[in-house]
């Protein structure tokens, strides 16, 4: 990537807060003079650049402060080549030298080695097809499902020692797995640099770099490539929310609280142990917004997911009462960070309204996916915490106490049109002593894998965009271990092949019909049959949309069988039994309706005709109306 300049506006834009590009003048960049540095160092006495080339000896070549009181320090270094590694050595107020990374470097040495690395970002694109037409496959009406991943741990190579695979050599096995599994999109842990490779990427130190453990920044727009010339989108985890304490990169950048809040009450985060960014600075500001923009447009991402918002919202969070400041209205709203929010969700949909940024919000902040302009913080979409929280609480109980918490599994649509959602079972419900998602399951081996399918049966049935965290597909007993690959030998056996395929096949129709994607964020695309049988624990309801078939889903959690299990529905004539998570083909016991049950005259739940089923024990069954027929 070729810089420029920095001009009079660009210094406007920055220290007004809004510049959504500052990377393109600011970092290392290619000049007529050589290399160009520029650097917001404001409370720095001196700043030079360090590299091999001047033994790493401050002062050899400077960079010399703006005229206009900007804060930026820069010049030119001559015989400095791309590919080279610098550090900025920046004096102090008190006459300390800091030797720091740039905050705007394209890379960085692999970690444990902290130095920047000068790269332009010389890469040509072969995805114009998707980046032309993925406002469709991005609309809040499309079908979403996320795979998501962390690159590091997902598919490593066991014939060398377990070594982590690259960027570009993850590329054809990632897009031929998501291609069978029908995933929409992939979502990447972070893969901005990082120093503590156990933090999965969410302490963040290079905001516009990929981190160099997995190659070049070249080789995971590649990756990005590959993935988009076959259709499939990606999204970048983003960490806005704090950052960690490393010497080497953003805190106490020039002596001074640059980056972060001078006072630890409101700059320091007492769950992470990082620095929480100032969000009232306006330079801070310009920063966060040119690193979101940065991965959308040089690096053609699909989407961001925004991490850790909730801790963004609130003044208190994760804070005792007498160590956290409120706001100048005396409440715990941080009036900052929402200001930033709603000028990072303005700025992205205004120069990239095909795509969607996420929201990671686990409290009842209202309004959280509505627009700006209604009062609201503007996200495209927001995890729904709730639905999994309450989801995976009644799954883990013992299907004889199901009866007595009925309301888990309904009280999600009562909120569930109040914002446009997407159902998470991601990473976080599978580390820290959690267990994995079948070993939460209650029951002997054969009821854990009824009841995953179960789960994913309801999952994809219910109003919402989905997202599953990798080894879930093919129930992975192990909790996940950064350190190690995924069991992948699992597969050898039939119970773990079933899951995969229940999760491929429900991608696939999930895809296909629109009732289970096109009315998400709508109540007339949702109607319960029966959400008040909670003496056997079962709930029907139905799932409808413009263009597609009238959907039935019934789920039984219980491990008893229903014969004659009768429903009411709105239509006559025959119904085909699309999926039934208890098919042989799953792993289960074949327990259903033969492939099919035709409407009776005969009025149920306030509907004109009904149907007589069987319930498979812990089971889910999704039918579709026949059209024309009778």
């Amino acid at each position: 990537m070729d810089g420029r300049n920095l001009t009079d506006y660009d210094i406007y834009l920055f220290k007004e807060g809004s510049h959504a590009r500052i990377y393109e003048c600011l970092g290392s960049h290619p000049s007529q003079d050589g290399m160009h540095f520029a650097v917001w160092a404001p409370e720095a006495r001196s700043v030079s650049v360090v590299t091999d080339k001047n033994s790493w000896i401050p002062g050899i070549d400077p960079l010399f402060p703006r005229w206009d009181s900007s804060g930026i320090w820069e010049g030119s270094v001559d015989e400095i080549e791309i590919g080279s590694t610098y550090k900025y050595a920046i004096e102090t107020p008190s006459g300390n030298m800091l030797f720091k990374g740039d905050p705007f470097a394209f890379q960085w040495e692999e970690p444990p080695k902290t130095a920047s690395r000068i790269n332009t970002l010389s890469y040509v694109w072969g995805d114009r097809a998707w980046i032309e037409e993925r406002i469709s496959a991005n609309a809040l009406d499309a079908p979403l499902s996320i795979y998501e991943l962390h690159i590091g741990s997902w598919r490593r190579v066991p014939e060398e020692g377990g070594r982590m695979p690259g960027y570009r050599e993850i590329a054809p096995l990632l897009t031929d797995y998501i291609h069978e599994m029908g995933f929409t999109h992939v979502e990447f842990l972070p893969v901005m640099e990082h120093p503590f490779y156990g933090s999965w990427g969410y302490q963040t130190t290079g905001y516009f770099a990929p981190t160099a453990r997995y190659g070049p920044p070249e080789d995971l727009m590649y990756l990005i490539d590959i993935l988009h010339q076959n259709r499939i989108g990606v999204i970048l985890d983003w960490v806005p929310s704090h950052f960690p304490s490393d010497s080497h990169a953003l805190s106490l950048f020039d002596g001074s609280h640059c980056y972060e809040h001078a006072d630890p009450k409101q700059g320091f985060h007492p769950e992470w142990k990082s620095c929480i960014f100032n969000y009232g600075r306006n330079e801070v500001r310009s920063f966060l917004l040119s690193s979101a923009g940065f991965w959308l447009d040089c690096y053609h991402a699909d989407g961001l997911r925004v991490d850790g918002v909730a801790s963004m919202l609130y003044l208190d969070y994760a804070r005792p009462s007498g160590e956290w400041v409120p706001n100048t209205f005396g409440g715990k709203e941080n009036l900052e960070a929402i200001r930033f929010l709603r000028s990072l969700n303005e700025t992205i949909y205004a120069a990239f309204p095909d795509v969607q940024v996420i929201a990671e919000e686990s409290t009842a902040w209202p309004m959280v996916t509505r627009p700006t302009f209604a009062g609201g913080l503007g996200f495209g979409l927001k995890w729904n915490m709730g639905w999994m929280h309450d989801t995976l609480q009644y799954m883990k109980r013992d299907p004889i106490h199901r009866r007595h918490h009925h309301d888990n599994l309904t009280f999600s649509i009562i909120y569930a049109f109040t914002e446009n959602y997407l159902l998470p079972l991601s990473h976080d419900e599978v580390v820290y002593g959690k267990g994995s998602l079948i070993k939460k399951m209650p029951g002997d081996w054969w009821q854990q894998f009824a009841n995953l399918r179960l789960l994913y049966g309801y999952m994809y049935t219910h109003p919402g965009r989905k997202l599953l965290f990798m080894g879930g597909e093919f129930a992975q007993w192990s909790e996940w271990d950064h350190e190690s690959s995924l069991d992948w030998h699992l597969l050898s056996g039939e119970m773990h092949r079933g899951v995969m395929k229940l999760v491929a096949d429900l991608n696939h129709l999930y895809r296909s019909e629109p009732s289970l994607h096109r009315a998400d964020d709508r109540s007339e695309g949702f109607t319960w049959i029966d959400h008040g049988d909670w003496e056997q624990s079962v709930i029907a309801y139905l799932r409808r949309a413009d263009g597609g078939s009238l959907v039935a889903c019934i789920c039984n959690f219980t491990p008893v069988p229903r014969y004659g299990y009768r429903i009411g529905v709105p239509q006559e004539g025959l119904w085909d039994e699309v999926i039934n998570t208890d098919s042989g083909c799953y792993g289960g016991s074949n327990c259903g309706n033969n492939g099919s049950v035709i409407a009776e005259d005969w009025p149920w739940h306030g509907f004109a005709y009904s149907l007589s089923l069987t319930l498979p024990p812990l089971g889910a069954i999704i039918l579709r109306q026949q059209r024309g027929r009778s």
